[in-house]
């Protein structure tokens, strides 16, 4: 990941967070970052300080929420199917759809996040 222009990011990069070769890009970085975690990750001191390290963990713990929803896909239909109506398992699979799609770019923002602060730099291709 190599930046060729100032305003150049890979796709999924997140929006509220500025180019890594921007002044204090990392701040934001931060605060995207905790944003995507438990609110209980602010309170840990080493990780924002450390960046690095706040999207290494970020990583793992969004890939988990991730396969969690994986998971509760495949099994709404058995777990709920008897204890829910037909309209509101069609929501319940659609809120874990949308959900599941929401983690997934948020997985993917977090690993660029991740690569970025290692000092991995994005070259676009043609």
């Amino acid at each position: 990941m190599a930046v060729s222009s100032p305003s150049r990011t890979p796709p999924g990069w997140p929006k509220a967070v500025p180019p890594p070769d921007s002044p204090g890009w990392q701040v934001p970085a931060v605060s995207w970052l905790l944003d995507h975690c438990p609110s209980d990750y602010r309170g840990y001191v080493g990780w924002r300080k450390n960046p690095v390290a706040l999207a290494w963990v970020a990583v793992r713990h969004i890939d988990a929420q991730l396969e969690a929803m994986r998971q509760a896909y495949r099994e709404v239909r058995v777990d709920l199917g008897d204890l829910v109506s037909t309209e509101a398992l069609a929501e319940i699979q659609s809120d874990l759809e949308a959900e599941g799609l929401r983690l997934r770019a948020s997985a993917r923002g977090a690993q660029l996040l991740y690569d970025a602060l290692q000092g991995k730099h994005y070259v676009p291709r043609l």
